[in-house]
């Protein structure tokens, strides 16, 4: 059951978070991610009508990777906050003659374009962005490669934060294809940091050793009954570059995926969550996608508020008002 909080509206009076960039969990704070939850939460209680304002702050999305919960949801939470959306289609541009991404940034940045909303196959595109002197653009990550997706990561924590009220303790466990997810990256970092104890499941070819500073690699039937959360990774066909029998379907869902022997296994408290896109049968059972312990689709509804609190902690500093809350440690 989630926990039902008093969330109190940010004022005037009350203090605000400031970021110049959001690229990557592990460039922000501990205190700025809890103050990120908490906005989120409090965004997401509050009548529209009284959702913050930064009107004639111009920003520009450009996916150079298909999207769909990531960009929508960025386009929405651009839309309440009263900004000014420049539409930007890869496939028409000029990075399809060879224009480098810096040049193309330049370009939306003479327009008076303030903020970009990135996606990119390349990890760490955004270190040149942000390095470069001519630049004055605050850039925000919306997954570089199978780098990081540290707007997912805040939907997420969010998402837990929501449901539990805390993250010490909790047992949680990160299960798919953990070497070519940006999500697993950015929150076995993140949950980590914040108290919570990690597993690792899936095939043992996906696991990285990076993994071991944060939890235990250890096969999902030996603590399925101790989770309190199972978040489960999509299978990316799309980054694999030789199929083999992990990836058949059959195969992969009997050995690795959430079926409904499974799902009856689990403690009563527990919840499930999956960034999407899912590939049903394959990660989770077609019945359990809209269970009752599913929390799919509300981390999709947490994912346009945690946005809104993104792009207003860089309106804010951009702004660099007096009142300001936590800056990122990096950037």
């Amino acid at each position: 059951m989630a926990v039902k909080e008093q969330w109190t509206y940010i004022t005037e009076n009350q203090p605000k978070i400031a970021l110049n960039h959001f690229v990557s969990t592990e460039h922000l704070s501990t205190s700025t991610v809890e103050a990120l939850i908490k906005r989120t939460l409090q965004i997401k209680n509050m009548p529209q009508s009284e959702y913050p304002q930064v009107k004639g702050s111009w920003v520009s999305n450009l996916f150079l990777e298909p999207s769909t919960r990531t960009h929508l949801s960025f386009q929405v939470a651009e839309r309440h906050l009263g900004m000014e959306v420049l539409e930007f289609d890869p496939s028409t541009s000029s990075l399809k003659k060879g224009e480098t991404m810096s040049d193309t940034v330049l370009t939306l940045q003479a327009l008076g374009v303030e903020t970009v909303v990135i996606r990119s196959g390349e990890e760490k595109y955004y270190e040149a962005l942000i390095n470069n002197k001519d630049l004055n653009v605050s850039v925000v990550n919306g997954g570089d490669g199978s780098g990081q997706h540290p707007s997912q990561s805040l939907l997420d924590v969010t998402t837990i934060y929501e449901e539990f009220g805390y993250f010490k303790g909790l047992k949680i466990a990160i299960s798919g294809d953990l070497s070519h997810s940006r999500v697993a990256h950015s929150n076995a970092e993140l949950l980590w940091r914040l108290g919570a104890e990690l597993y690792f499941c899936g095939p043992e070819a996906w696991y990285e050793e990076s993994y071991d500073k944060y939890g235990t690699f250890v096969e999902l039937d030996d603590v399925l009954e101790e989770l309190d959360v199972l978040m489960l990774l999509r299978v990316q066909h799309e980054r694999h570059d030789d199929p083999n029998a992990e990836l058949l379907k059959e195969t992969y869902h009997y050995r690795h995926g959430l079926t409904e022997d499974r799902e009856r296994r689990m403690a009563d408290q527990a919840i499930i969550m999956h960034p999407a896109p899912v590939n049903r049968d394959v990660e989770i059972a077609d019945s359990l996608v809209t269970c009752e312990r599913s929390r799919i689709y509300r981390q999709m509804q947490n994912g346009m508020f945690a946005r809104m609190a993104i792009l207003e902690a860089i309106q804010n500093g951009r702004g660099l008002k007096e009142n300001v809350y936590a800056l990122s440690e990096k950037y």
